[in-house]
């Protein structure tokens, strides 16, 4: 498998390390108040629960074998096809949960 990192162009997948989903959004939790138990569960959900995608998903990985930036690729699971790489520094971050 090939991703064209923006920086150093198309690379072996075995300069990357892959981290996983980049669809995730952290949960805002409020410094300053105990976590209820509503909050607990929304936190073992982000922290444990994770969806099992078939077709195009958005993955984070690390150039570690070249420019040692993090990306967002966006794969086929099923085919490996990379469909996107953008750097992760640039790319639009969703809303955050309230």
């Amino acid at each position: 498998m090939r991703i064209t990192c923006p920086y150093c162009g198309p690379r072996d997948a075995q300069e990357f390390t892959v981290l996983g989903d980049a669809t995730l959004i952290r949960p805002n939790t409020p410094i300053d108040q105990p976590l209820d138990d509503a909050m607990l569960t929304v936190w073992h959900d982000y922290v444990y629960l994770r969806d099992n995608p078939a077709g195009a998903h958005k993955e984070h990985w690390y150039h570690h074998g070249g420019c040692h930036q993090w990306l967002v690729v966006t794969r086929d699971v099923r085919t490996h096809e990379i469909a996107d790489t953008i750097a992760a520094s640039v790319r639009a971050l969703p809303e955050v949960a309230q």
